[in-house]
Protein backbone atom coordinates (compact mmCIF):
# COMPACT_ATOMS: atom_id res chain seq x y z
CA UNK A 1 0.00 0.00 0.00
CA UNK A 2 1.03 3.56 -0.91
CA UNK A 3 1.00 6.14 1.62
CA UNK A 4 0.36 9.42 0.36
CA UNK A 5 1.82 11.55 3.20
CA UNK A 6 2.99 10.65 6.35
CA UNK A 7 0.77 10.82 9.07
CA UNK A 8 -0.29 13.35 11.83
CA UNK A 9 -0.22 12.82 15.59
CA UNK A 10 -4.13 12.54 16.13
CA UNK A 11 -5.71 12.35 19.70
CA UNK A 12 -7.14 8.75 21.04
CA UNK A 13 -10.76 9.26 21.45
CA UNK A 14 -11.99 8.08 24.90
CA UNK A 15 -13.88 4.74 23.99
CA UNK A 16 -14.75 3.24 27.73
CA UNK A 17 -17.98 5.20 29.52
CA UNK A 18 -15.81 5.21 33.03
CA UNK A 19 -13.18 7.07 30.65
CA UNK A 20 -15.65 9.26 29.43
CA UNK A 21 -17.28 9.95 32.65
CA UNK A 22 -14.26 10.87 34.02
CA UNK A 23 -14.00 13.40 31.25
CA UNK A 24 -17.05 15.03 32.41
CA UNK A 25 -16.13 14.37 35.96
CA UNK A 26 -13.20 16.86 35.18
CA UNK A 27 -15.00 18.79 32.71
CA UNK A 28 -17.64 19.73 36.14
CA UNK A 29 -14.81 20.51 38.50
CA UNK A 30 -12.85 22.90 36.45
CA UNK A 31 -15.75 24.65 35.07
CA UNK A 32 -16.92 24.95 38.44
CA UNK A 33 -13.57 26.50 39.61
CA UNK A 34 -13.46 29.21 36.80
CA UNK A 35 -16.89 29.74 38.42
CA UNK A 36 -16.13 30.14 41.69
CA UNK A 37 -13.24 32.37 40.37
CA UNK A 38 -15.25 34.21 38.17
CA UNK A 39 -18.02 35.13 41.22
CA UNK A 40 -15.01 36.42 43.19
CA UNK A 41 -14.36 39.05 40.67
CA UNK A 42 -17.79 40.22 40.20
CA UNK A 43 -18.82 40.54 44.17
CA UNK A 44 -15.65 42.01 44.36
CA UNK A 45 -16.96 45.09 41.65
CA UNK A 46 -20.25 44.94 43.68
CA UNK A 47 -21.80 42.56 40.92
CA UNK A 48 -24.53 39.66 41.83
CA UNK A 49 -24.31 37.46 39.29
CA UNK A 50 -26.60 34.73 38.75
CA UNK A 51 -25.53 31.08 38.37
CA UNK A 52 -25.96 30.79 34.13
CA UNK A 53 -23.90 34.53 34.21
CA UNK A 54 -21.29 32.67 35.99
CA UNK A 55 -21.27 29.16 33.75
CA UNK A 56 -21.55 31.04 29.90
CA UNK A 57 -18.32 32.48 30.59
CA UNK A 58 -15.86 32.90 27.62
CA UNK A 59 -13.39 30.85 30.02
CA UNK A 60 -15.79 28.06 30.63
CA UNK A 61 -17.13 28.14 27.27
CA UNK A 62 -13.75 27.54 25.28
CA UNK A 63 -13.02 24.95 28.18
CA UNK A 64 -16.24 23.01 27.29
CA UNK A 65 -15.34 23.31 23.38
CA UNK A 66 -12.14 21.64 24.26
CA UNK A 67 -12.96 19.32 26.13
CA UNK A 68 -16.57 17.87 23.64
CA UNK A 69 -13.93 18.28 21.17
CA UNK A 70 -11.60 15.74 22.42
CA UNK A 71 -14.47 13.12 23.45
CA UNK A 72 -15.92 13.41 20.23
CA UNK A 73 -19.09 11.64 19.50
CA UNK A 74 -22.59 12.44 21.01
CA UNK A 75 -20.90 15.00 23.32
CA UNK A 76 -19.41 16.84 20.61
CA UNK A 77 -22.50 16.39 18.67
CA UNK A 78 -25.03 17.58 20.96
CA UNK A 79 -22.92 21.14 21.62
CA UNK A 80 -22.73 21.57 17.75
CA UNK A 81 -26.20 21.65 17.42
CA UNK A 82 -26.07 24.14 20.03
CA UNK A 83 -23.74 26.20 18.50
CA UNK A 84 -25.39 26.05 14.95
CA UNK A 85 -29.19 26.18 16.60
CA UNK A 86 -29.05 28.32 19.47
CA UNK A 87 -25.50 30.66 18.64
CA UNK A 88 -27.77 33.89 17.80
CA UNK A 89 -28.92 33.64 21.19
CA UNK A 90 -25.47 33.25 23.06
CA UNK A 91 -23.17 36.90 23.36
CA UNK A 92 -21.08 36.87 20.40
CA UNK A 93 -17.89 35.73 22.23
CA UNK A 94 -19.49 33.11 23.77
CA UNK A 95 -20.84 31.40 20.08
CA UNK A 96 -17.52 32.22 18.51
CA UNK A 97 -16.05 29.50 20.67
CA UNK A 98 -18.83 27.53 20.30
CA UNK A 99 -18.58 27.60 16.73
CA UNK A 100 -15.39 25.89 16.84
CA UNK A 101 -16.82 23.10 17.66
CA UNK A 102 -18.00 22.27 13.92
CA UNK A 103 -14.90 22.46 12.35
CA UNK A 104 -12.47 21.68 15.29
CA UNK A 105 -12.94 18.12 15.52
CA UNK A 106 -9.54 16.19 16.44
CA UNK A 107 -8.78 13.17 13.85
CA UNK A 108 -8.01 9.66 16.04
CA UNK A 109 -4.15 8.79 15.79
CA UNK A 110 -3.21 6.15 12.99
CA UNK A 111 -2.80 3.27 15.14
CA UNK A 112 -6.30 3.55 16.36
CA UNK A 113 -8.04 3.90 13.18
CA UNK A 114 -5.52 0.75 12.35
CA UNK A 115 -7.30 -1.59 14.77
CA UNK A 116 -10.83 -0.01 13.94
CA UNK A 117 -10.55 -1.36 10.43
CA UNK A 118 -8.72 -4.14 11.50
CA UNK A 119 -11.80 -5.06 13.21
CA UNK A 120 -14.35 -4.21 10.55
CA UNK A 121 -11.86 -5.14 7.58
CA UNK A 122 -9.33 -7.88 8.62
CA UNK A 123 -5.73 -7.90 9.09
CA UNK A 124 -4.41 -7.08 5.39
CA UNK A 125 -7.17 -4.97 4.52
CA UNK A 126 -4.50 -2.67 2.85
CA UNK A 127 -4.07 -5.16 0.09
CA UNK A 128 -7.54 -3.73 -1.13
CA UNK A 129 -6.52 -0.74 -1.97
CA UNK A 130 -3.85 1.10 -4.40
CA UNK A 131 -3.27 4.25 -1.76
CA UNK A 132 -4.49 4.40 1.61
CA UNK A 133 -4.29 8.13 3.37
CA UNK A 134 -3.55 7.69 7.19
CA UNK A 135 -4.39 11.73 7.45
CA UNK A 136 -8.01 12.32 7.26
CA UNK A 137 -9.18 14.78 4.80
CA UNK A 138 -12.26 15.97 6.86
CA UNK A 139 -12.91 14.89 10.83
CA UNK A 140 -16.50 15.60 12.74
CA UNK A 141 -18.60 14.12 15.63
CA UNK A 142 -18.77 11.14 14.67
CA UNK A 143 -15.94 9.94 12.55
CA UNK A 144 -13.68 10.92 10.07
CA UNK A 145 -12.91 10.64 6.84
CA UNK A 146 -9.90 9.07 4.50
CA UNK A 147 -9.53 9.47 0.94
CA UNK A 148 -8.42 6.08 -1.31
CA UNK A 149 -8.49 4.26 -4.23
CA UNK A 150 -8.91 1.11 -5.18
CA UNK A 151 -6.65 -1.64 -7.30
CA UNK A 152 -8.39 -0.71 -10.04
CA UNK A 153 -8.05 3.45 -9.71
CA UNK A 154 -11.32 4.61 -8.46
CA UNK A 155 -11.50 7.11 -6.12
CA UNK A 156 -13.10 6.85 -2.55
CA UNK A 157 -13.75 8.88 0.40
CA UNK A 158 -13.95 6.48 3.48
CA UNK A 159 -15.78 7.29 6.76
CA UNK A 160 -14.90 5.74 9.86
CA UNK A 161 -16.55 6.14 13.06
CA UNK A 162 -14.62 6.79 16.26
CA UNK A 163 -14.05 3.90 18.68
CA UNK A 164 -16.63 3.53 21.29
CA UNK A 165 -19.43 6.46 20.10
CA UNK A 166 -22.66 4.02 19.60
CA UNK A 167 -21.70 2.61 22.77
CA UNK A 168 -21.31 6.05 24.96
CA UNK A 169 -24.52 8.16 22.90
CA UNK A 170 -27.36 7.82 25.98
CA UNK A 171 -24.56 8.24 28.70
CA UNK A 172 -22.96 11.40 26.75
CA UNK A 173 -26.37 13.33 26.08
CA UNK A 174 -27.32 12.49 29.75
CA UNK A 175 -24.13 14.11 30.66
CA UNK A 176 -24.74 17.43 27.93
CA UNK A 177 -28.40 17.65 29.72
CA UNK A 178 -27.44 17.82 33.01
CA UNK A 179 -24.36 20.88 32.43
CA UNK A 180 -27.35 22.83 30.27
CA UNK A 181 -29.88 22.26 33.29
CA UNK A 182 -27.18 23.39 35.72
CA UNK A 183 -26.68 26.51 33.88
CA UNK A 184 -30.24 27.69 34.33
CA UNK A 185 -29.66 27.92 30.18
CA UNK A 186 -32.65 25.91 30.27
CA UNK A 187 -36.28 26.57 32.35
CA UNK A 188 -37.22 23.89 34.58
CA UNK A 189 -40.59 23.80 33.36
CA UNK A 190 -39.17 22.53 30.18
CA UNK A 191 -39.68 18.54 30.16
CA UNK A 192 -36.37 17.28 28.33
CA UNK A 193 -37.29 13.64 28.82
CA UNK A 194 -38.93 13.50 25.23
CA UNK A 195 -36.17 15.47 23.29
CA UNK A 196 -32.95 13.24 25.21
CA UNK A 197 -35.14 10.05 23.92
CA UNK A 198 -35.46 11.51 20.84
CA UNK A 199 -31.79 12.44 20.80
CA UNK A 200 -30.42 9.65 21.65
CA UNK A 201 -32.69 7.57 18.73
CA UNK A 202 -30.92 10.04 16.22
CA UNK A 203 -27.99 9.66 17.25
CA UNK A 204 -28.02 6.09 17.31
CA UNK A 205 -29.13 6.26 13.98
CA UNK A 206 -26.04 8.83 12.65
CA UNK A 207 -24.07 6.16 14.14
CA UNK A 208 -25.50 3.35 11.95
CA UNK A 209 -23.54 3.68 8.71
CA UNK A 210 -25.48 0.95 7.21
CA UNK A 211 -28.48 2.78 7.72
CA UNK A 212 -26.82 5.70 6.10
CA UNK A 213 -25.68 4.26 3.24
CA UNK A 214 -29.33 3.36 2.54
CA UNK A 215 -30.58 6.52 2.71
CA UNK A 216 -27.29 7.63 0.27
CA UNK A 217 -28.51 4.68 -2.18
CA UNK A 218 -31.92 6.20 -2.33
CA UNK A 219 -31.00 9.99 -2.82
CA UNK A 220 -28.23 9.34 -5.70
CA UNK A 221 -31.93 7.14 -7.23
CA UNK A 222 -34.06 10.19 -6.20
CA UNK A 223 -31.65 12.26 -7.79
CA UNK A 224 -29.93 10.38 -10.50
CA UNK A 225 -30.59 12.33 -14.34
CA UNK A 226 -30.76 15.63 -12.77
CA UNK A 227 -27.93 17.86 -14.11
CA UNK A 228 -27.52 20.43 -10.80
CA UNK A 229 -26.73 17.29 -8.42
CA UNK A 230 -24.60 14.77 -7.67
CA UNK A 231 -24.62 12.39 -5.14
CA UNK A 232 -22.05 9.70 -4.15
CA UNK A 233 -21.68 6.26 -5.41
CA UNK A 234 -22.11 3.86 -2.49
CA UNK A 235 -19.37 0.80 -2.53
CA UNK A 236 -21.34 -1.69 -0.44
CA UNK A 237 -18.48 -4.01 -0.44
CA UNK A 238 -16.83 -1.90 2.06
CA UNK A 239 -19.17 -0.58 3.87
CA UNK A 240 -19.89 -1.78 7.60
CA UNK A 241 -21.92 -0.45 10.69
CA UNK A 242 -19.08 2.23 11.44
CA UNK A 243 -17.33 1.96 8.17
CA UNK A 244 -18.77 3.87 5.11
CA UNK A 245 -17.31 3.71 1.78
CA UNK A 246 -18.83 5.66 -1.07
CA UNK A 247 -17.20 7.71 -4.14
CA UNK A 248 -15.01 11.16 -3.57
CA UNK A 249 -16.27 13.55 -5.68
CA UNK A 250 -14.11 16.89 -5.47
CA UNK A 251 -15.70 20.50 -4.98
CA UNK A 252 -15.45 23.17 -2.60
CA UNK A 253 -17.51 24.51 0.18
CA UNK A 254 -20.98 26.22 -0.91
CA UNK A 255 -20.26 28.63 2.11
CA UNK A 256 -16.97 30.20 0.32
CA UNK A 257 -18.84 30.74 -2.48
CA UNK A 258 -19.47 34.41 -0.79
CA UNK A 259 -16.64 35.71 -3.40
CA UNK A 260 -18.57 34.85 -6.66
CA UNK A 261 -20.55 36.46 -8.87
CA UNK A 262 -24.23 37.09 -7.66
CA UNK A 263 -25.74 35.44 -10.63
CA UNK A 264 -24.04 32.50 -9.17
CA UNK A 265 -24.36 32.50 -5.57
CA UNK A 266 -28.14 32.86 -6.26
CA UNK A 267 -28.47 29.77 -8.21
CA UNK A 268 -26.57 27.96 -5.84
CA UNK A 269 -29.74 29.29 -3.18
CA UNK A 270 -32.10 28.19 -5.49
CA UNK A 271 -31.31 24.68 -5.97
CA UNK A 272 -30.69 24.68 -2.29
CA UNK A 273 -34.21 25.88 -1.69
CA UNK A 274 -35.45 23.64 -4.39
CA UNK A 275 -33.99 20.92 -2.96
CA UNK A 276 -35.79 21.46 0.39
CA UNK A 277 -39.43 21.42 -0.92
CA UNK A 278 -38.52 18.37 -3.49
CA UNK A 279 -37.64 16.70 0.00
CA UNK A 280 -40.93 18.04 1.96
CA UNK A 281 -43.15 17.71 -0.81
CA UNK A 282 -42.03 15.26 -3.34
CA UNK A 283 -40.01 12.49 -1.57
CA UNK A 284 -40.98 12.63 1.85
CA UNK A 285 -37.69 12.20 2.79
CA UNK A 286 -35.17 14.87 4.57
CA UNK A 287 -31.76 15.45 5.23
CA UNK A 288 -32.20 17.41 8.53
CA UNK A 289 -28.56 17.86 9.27
CA UNK A 290 -28.24 21.94 8.42
CA UNK A 291 -24.51 21.61 8.49
CA UNK A 292 -23.05 24.13 5.76
CA UNK A 293 -20.04 21.31 5.00
CA UNK A 294 -22.47 18.87 3.83
CA UNK A 295 -23.13 21.10 0.46
CA UNK A 296 -20.21 21.42 -2.15
CA UNK A 297 -19.72 23.00 -5.60
CA UNK A 298 -18.08 20.54 -8.30
CA UNK A 299 -16.11 22.11 -11.15
CA UNK A 300 -19.10 21.57 -13.30
CA UNK A 301 -21.49 23.40 -11.17
CA UNK A 302 -23.47 20.71 -9.71
CA UNK A 303 -23.96 20.74 -5.86
CA UNK A 304 -22.57 17.77 -3.96
CA UNK A 305 -24.51 16.67 -1.65
CA UNK A 306 -22.66 14.67 1.34
CA UNK A 307 -23.92 12.93 4.76
CA UNK A 308 -27.47 11.32 5.00
CA UNK A 309 -26.67 10.20 8.62
CA UNK A 310 -29.48 12.51 9.77
CA UNK A 311 -32.10 11.78 6.99
CA UNK A 312 -36.11 11.21 7.92
CA UNK A 313 -39.25 10.32 7.08
CA UNK A 314 -41.34 13.39 6.70
CA UNK A 315 -45.01 12.25 7.89
CA UNK A 316 -47.10 13.34 4.99
CA UNK A 317 -50.19 15.18 7.66
CA UNK A 318 -46.88 17.44 8.46
CA UNK A 319 -45.52 18.07 4.83
CA UNK A 320 -49.57 19.03 4.57
CA UNK A 321 -49.15 21.30 7.38
CA UNK A 322 -46.69 23.35 5.89
CA UNK A 323 -48.43 23.58 2.26
CA UNK A 324 -51.49 24.89 3.92
CA UNK A 325 -48.35 27.16 5.72
CA UNK A 326 -46.86 28.45 2.65
CA UNK A 327 -50.70 29.44 1.00
CA UNK A 328 -51.29 31.36 3.53
CA UNK A 329 -47.91 33.19 3.63
CA UNK A 330 -48.44 33.38 -0.02
CA UNK A 331 -51.69 34.84 0.03
CA UNK A 332 -50.52 37.31 3.04
CA UNK A 333 -53.01 36.33 4.94
CA UNK A 334 -51.70 36.52 8.87
CA UNK A 335 -53.69 34.99 10.50
CA UNK A 336 -54.23 31.80 8.54
CA UNK A 337 -50.56 31.84 8.59
CA UNK A 338 -50.52 31.67 12.52
CA UNK A 339 -53.46 29.39 12.98
CA UNK A 340 -51.33 26.65 10.35
CA UNK A 341 -48.11 27.40 12.55
CA UNK A 342 -50.10 26.48 15.77
CA UNK A 343 -51.30 23.31 14.29
CA UNK A 344 -47.84 21.93 13.15
CA UNK A 345 -46.78 23.13 17.16
CA UNK A 346 -44.84 25.82 16.62
CA UNK A 347 -46.21 27.32 19.61
CA UNK A 348 -49.11 26.52 21.93
CA UNK A 349 -52.07 28.75 23.06
CA UNK A 350 -50.19 30.24 25.95
CA UNK A 351 -48.21 32.15 23.33
CA UNK A 352 -51.20 33.41 21.54
CA UNK A 353 -52.79 34.74 24.80
CA UNK A 354 -50.00 36.05 26.60
CA UNK A 355 -48.99 39.02 23.80
CA UNK A 356 -51.10 38.30 20.36
CA UNK A 357 -49.99 41.37 19.03
CA UNK A 358 -45.84 40.57 19.38
CA UNK A 359 -46.52 36.79 18.10
CA UNK A 360 -48.92 38.80 14.42
CA UNK A 361 -45.26 41.54 14.10
CA UNK A 362 -43.15 38.39 14.06
CA UNK A 363 -45.17 36.61 11.62
CA UNK A 364 -45.23 39.62 9.49
CA UNK A 365 -41.40 39.65 9.75
CA UNK A 366 -41.78 35.85 8.67
CA UNK A 367 -43.56 36.47 5.87
CA UNK A 368 -41.33 39.30 3.84
CA UNK A 369 -39.23 36.41 1.86
CA UNK A 370 -43.05 35.34 0.00
CA UNK A 371 -44.64 38.84 0.00
CA UNK A 372 -44.32 40.88 -3.41
CA UNK A 373 -43.01 39.73 -7.07
CA UNK A 374 -39.49 39.03 -7.95
CA UNK A 375 -36.55 37.97 -6.20
CA UNK A 376 -36.05 38.03 -2.29
CA UNK A 377 -33.30 39.48 -0.95
CA UNK A 378 -30.92 37.35 1.72
CA UNK A 379 -28.86 39.42 2.04
CA UNK A 380 -30.91 41.94 4.01
CA UNK A 381 -29.82 41.41 7.73
CA UNK A 382 -32.21 44.24 8.56
CA UNK A 383 -34.98 41.30 8.37
CA UNK A 384 -33.04 38.56 10.12
CA UNK A 385 -32.20 41.82 12.76
CA UNK A 386 -35.92 42.47 13.89
CA UNK A 387 -36.77 39.10 13.53
CA UNK A 388 -34.46 37.82 15.97
CA UNK A 389 -35.20 40.86 18.39
CA UNK A 390 -38.69 39.49 18.10
CA UNK A 391 -37.93 36.03 19.01
CA UNK A 392 -35.60 36.76 22.05
CA UNK A 393 -38.37 38.75 23.04
CA UNK A 394 -40.65 35.74 23.32
CA UNK A 395 -37.83 33.39 24.41
CA UNK A 396 -37.32 35.94 27.65
CA UNK A 397 -40.43 34.72 29.11
CA UNK A 398 -39.95 31.14 29.72
CA UNK A 399 -43.88 31.34 30.77
CA UNK A 400 -44.68 30.86 27.42
CA UNK A 401 -41.91 28.15 26.28
CA UNK A 402 -43.09 25.04 24.33
CA UNK A 403 -41.02 22.42 22.65
CA UNK A 404 -42.62 21.43 19.28
CA UNK A 405 -42.93 17.81 17.72
CA UNK A 406 -40.07 15.92 17.18
CA UNK A 407 -39.98 16.08 13.08
CA UNK A 408 -41.39 19.47 13.13
CA UNK A 409 -37.97 20.36 15.14
CA UNK A 410 -36.09 18.62 12.26
CA UNK A 411 -37.65 20.02 9.38
CA UNK A 412 -37.22 23.71 10.81
CA UNK A 413 -33.72 22.67 11.19
CA UNK A 414 -33.31 22.53 8.20
CA UNK A 415 -35.06 25.79 6.83
CA UNK A 416 -33.33 27.23 9.00
CA UNK A 417 -30.33 25.42 7.86
CA UNK A 418 -30.75 26.83 4.19
CA UNK A 419 -31.56 30.12 5.32
CA UNK A 420 -28.78 31.12 6.94
CA UNK A 421 -26.94 29.59 4.02
CA UNK A 422 -28.80 31.18 1.62
CA UNK A 423 -27.91 34.68 3.52
CA UNK A 424 -24.21 33.48 4.04
CA UNK A 425 -24.75 33.91 0.06
CA UNK A 426 -25.74 36.99 -0.22
CA UNK A 427 -28.22 35.36 -2.65
CA UNK A 428 -31.75 36.80 -4.35
CA UNK A 429 -34.25 34.20 -5.15
CA UNK A 430 -37.67 34.28 -6.41
CA UNK A 431 -38.85 32.54 -3.09
CA UNK A 432 -43.09 33.10 -4.29
CA UNK A 433 -42.95 31.56 -8.04
CA UNK A 434 -40.84 28.28 -6.54
CA UNK A 435 -43.17 27.88 -4.25
CA UNK A 436 -46.31 27.81 -6.37
CA UNK A 437 -45.54 24.98 -7.93
CA UNK A 438 -45.99 22.87 -4.93
CA UNK A 439 -49.20 24.56 -3.41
Amino acid sequence: MRQPSPPSRGLSVPTGRLSRLARFGGLASGVAGNMLAEGARQFARGGRPTVGDLLMTPANALRVTEELAQLRGAAMKVGQLMSMDAGDLLPPELSDILSRLRADARPMPPVQLQAALNRRWGRGWEARFGTFGLDPVAAASIGQVHRATTIEGEDLAIKVQYPGVRHSIDSDVDNVATLMRVSGILPREIDLGPLLVEAKRQLHEEADYEREAGHLARFGELMAGDPDFVVPALYPELTRPDVLAMGYVEGVAVESLTDRPQAERDRVATLLIQLLLRELFEFGLMQTDPNFANYRLDAQGRLVLLDFGATRTIPKDLAEGYRVLMRAALADDRGAAIAAAQAIGFFDDRATNKDAEGLAAMFDLALAPFRGEGAFDFGDTSVTIKLRERGMDFAQDRSVWHVPPIDTLFVQRKLGGVYLLASRLKARVEVRAMLCQWL
